[in-house]
């Protein structure tokens, strides 16, 4: 028998993973993200296979927070726009992450736009689980790897999502009709992501590969739900860290 595998929160994503997970043979223990149904797990599954944290990623430090001693050298994050800085101040130790370039909605199928990098010791676990459900993954085989594909998601996701405030369409009329205020705005996302890094980006190759997922999924609305929320942080993060980002400021001067 499997070691049984912790899934905290239950959304849509949470349900891909554990539908993989039971596919391969290993039991799935799915809570939410209460203290006492932690507390309550952690006794239960002390040395489970490992710990999925599939919250959203506004609650992802206060789920961070609240992790048993037990399961510190057992997590595997997926949140979006995920950086080091989220998990360094923690004592976790042997951490997985992966990057997530599938869809899931309500009612509808997964849709796959990009293979799925995973690294840390539970990667290939979480690899095999989503080919049992045909999703592409691969492994990553070092951190710095690792943290160009969380960057290359957060340009692609933050990009998409305050261009298209302005925009409005799919990605691929955004950069067909909208490269110029695309890769003004992508500018300024990553002058904000490399100070939440504190290291020099490799531009180019980020926007080839935030490219790479509009050829992915090209019919792909810019502007979710999310998005406002996503500019005003952004807005944020480059006022601590003293930046201009003029584009920014002026779509939230809009559409604001």
């Amino acid at each position: 028998m499997h070691k049984p595998i912790v899934v905290i929160g239950i959304g849509e994503m949470a349900g891909v993973f554990a539908r993989g997970f039971l596919r391969t043979g290993h039991p799935v223990y799915p809570i939410t993200r209460d203290m006492d149904l932690l507390t309550e797990a952690a006794h239960t599954i002390p040395d489970p296979e490992f710990v999925l944290i599939a919250v959203g990623e506004a609650d992802l430090q206060a789920t961070l927070q609240q992790i048993p001693s037990q399961w510190h050298n057992k997590l595997v994050l997926l949140q979006n726009e995920l950086l080091p800085r989220d998990w360094q101040s923690f004592p976790f130790i042997n951490l997985s992450i992966i990057s997530v370039w599938f869809e899931k909605k309500t009612g509808q199928e997964v849709k796959v736009l990009l293979d799925s990098p995973a690294f840390g010791p539970h990667a290939s676990s979480l690899k095999k689980g989503l080919a049992s459900l045909q999703i592409p993954c691969r492994v990553v085989d070092s951190i710095t790897e690792m943290q160009y594909e969380l960057v290359r998601k957060n340009v692609y996701i933050i990009t998409t999502n305050i261009a298209g405030l302005d925009t409005g369409g799919t990605v691929s009329q955004l950069w067909s009709e909208h490269e110029a205020l695309t890769r003004a705005v992508a500018s300024d996302v990553m002058d904000i992501q490399a100070t939440l890094v504190n290291e020099i980006l490799p531009r180019e190759r980020l926007i080839k590969g935030m490219l790479a997922a509009f050829e992915g999924d090209p019919e792909h609305k810019c502007m979710g739900r999310s998005a406002p929320a996503r500019l005003q942080r952004a807005l944020q993060q480059a006022d601590q860290a003293g930046l201009e980002v003029a584009c920014l400021k002026k779509i939230a001067r809009k559409r604001l």
